[in-house]
């Protein structure tokens, strides 16, 4: 089996944990927190990360991965903000109506376009443009209700999309940079982000809910959903670090989205949740842009494969060329290495 056969097994299978894990978690907690009426976000936020990272420690024990140390500052740097970001969409959703949050959610794309191009040169054709278009109109169509506008909420969901923008290059640059896999990034920088997740979670939720977390009455079907969202979010952040490496973080972010038409296609189906025609429609489109996106990204990705082929076939043949022409084929490959020769004392 080639490298490019084993790299889009792998691809297909980091989506498909992504997609299984992140809808399995949002049932999870909506039972939690709409029937059982456990409605502190942040704080079992950082309960995930805590267990993703003890997993994690666990699997290094057992030699399921190499340990890869590298920049702490980064690490650091990397984890904080990551935290950050995930108690400013937290704030955000209550400060705002959930149309606006939305809404929110729908401007991480065209914000990560804009970063990408400005700072990193990275060009998107108008194909991929206009399959990004058509999906966040569906996704747009099928969520958006109302749009409620505040100073606050809306100062807050400009910096949660900033920062979830560069949290999410981040992952994807220091992989590469580092060449550090997403289970090495995923356990040195989770601990950061529990523990900022940790100290302002309870803040945070206190702010939300005016409730405390600390006197919540812990029944055991509370401690059972709680138990059971912290192991499926194992699941969920190391496939979030896996497949922004493996692809980029626009695909994260449409992927993101056909997670969200599932959970409420899931909803109307398992929780009776109520739908309408708006939301059929706008899943429809959705999906529509989705495949035009995979279909896209699928075609240019190919003709990179040719070029490069093309690229490599050119500097063989002008290889040969040069060695036809007289060349020495020494002078082709670099410069002569000195031969160490046994007998050359005799020889003197």
């Amino acid at each position: 089996m080639g490298d490019g056969v084993r790299f889009q097994l792998g691809t297909v299978g980091a989506l498909s944990l992504s997609v299984v894990s992140s809808v399995s978690i949002v049932i999870c907690n909506k039972a939690l927190i709409s029937t059982l009426g456990f409605t502190f976000a942040t704080t079992l936020t950082s309960w995930h990360l805590l267990v993703t990272f003890c997993s994690l420690h666990v699997a290094l024990w057992m030699k399921l991965f190499e340990h890869k140390p590298f920049d702490p500052r980064a690490v650091m740097g990397f984890g904080i903000l990551n935290g950050i970001s995930i108690g400013l969409l937290n704030l955000s959703l209550g400060f705002n109506s959930v149309g606006f949050y939305q809404m929110t959610k729908l401007a991480i794309i065209p914000c990560t376009v804009l970063l990408e191009t400005l700072f990193f040169r990275k060009k998107f054709s108008r194909t991929i443009q206009l399959a990004l278009s058509i999906l966040l109109f569906g996704v747009g169509v099928a969520t958006v209700t109302d749009l409620q506008l505040n100073v606050l909420g809306s100062v807050l969901s400009l910096l949660a999309v900033m920062t979830t923008c560069i949290a999410q290059i981040m992952t994807n640059t220091i992989q590469k940079r580092f060449k550090i896999s997403s289970t090495q990034l995923l356990y040195q920088s989770s601990p950061y982000q529990a523990l900022t997740l940790f100290i302002t979670g309870p803040f945070l939720d206190g702010l939300l809910t005016n409730l405390n977390v600390f006197s919540f009455k812990y029944t055991p079907q509370v401690l059972v959903f709680i138990l059971l969202s912290c192991l499926i979010s194992v699941s969920v952040n190391f496939s979030t670090f896996l497949v922004i490496g493996k692809t980029s973080p626009i695909t994260y972010q449409v992927l993101g989205h056909l997670k969200t038409c599932l959970v409420l296609a899931f909803g109307y189906v398992l929780l009776s949740d109520p739908f309408n025609w708006r939301n059929i429609l706008g899943i429809l489109i959705a999906l529509f842009g989705m495949i035009l996106y995979s279909y896209f990204c699928s075609m240019e990705s190919q003709q990179k494969a040719i070029e490069s082929s093309i690229q490599v076939r050119e500097n063989e043949s002008d290889h040969l060329l040069a060695v036809d022409n007289g060349a020495d084929l020494t002078d082709c490959l670099g410069p002569k290495i000195p031969v160490w020769r046994s007998n050359k004392d005799l020889q003197a």
